[in-house]
């Protein structure tokens, strides 16, 4: 058994490590827990729109991936059913943010996850996504 073999273990490890756009984008998952993820991510020039700001859809990603992280973090394959993002503040190239996603309930096979996206203090996105387990068996690694 090696070191890495503890990690893929639990589920919101597994489900990242195989997050193949998550990862090519440079996105790290920091922490994790029951219903809660961090996650860091550098602004880079690929990600800025033609306004010198970064692109929206980047920073929904971001968002989104750490509110998977959290929702799948129970064991039962979880998917987005929806989301809202609100964006407060521009990130650029070069910035670093951090995205910390909690629950906020789990009712049924549904859910509530609210994510703040920060660079440091400044606040630059509020995500809140809706969730659904979607079959009880645990995620499976790709063949």
């Amino acid at each position: 058994m090696t070191d890495a073999t503890p990690a893929l273990a639990d589920p919101t490890a597994r489900m990242f490590a195989a997050d193949q756009a998550s990862r090519l984008l440079g996105i790290e998952l920091l922490e994790h827990g029951e219903g809660t993820a961090v996650l860091r991510m550098t602004v880079t020039e690929s990600m800025v729109n033609g306004h010198g700001t970064a692109h929206g859809g980047y920073l929904f990603l971001f968002a989104d991936t750490a509110f998977a992280c959290a929702c799948n973090s129970h064991g039962p394959v979880t998917v987005a059913s929806g989301a809202d993002v609100t964006f407060v503040a521009p990130a650029r190239e070069g910035d670093v943010l951090t995205a910390t996603a909690r629950e906020i309930t789990r009712f049924g096979r549904s859910g509530i996850y609210d994510v703040s996206v920060v660079r440091g203090e400044t606040v630059i996105a509020e995500f809140r996504g809706r969730s659904r387990s979607v079959r009880s068996k645990e995620f499976e690694e790709p063949q």
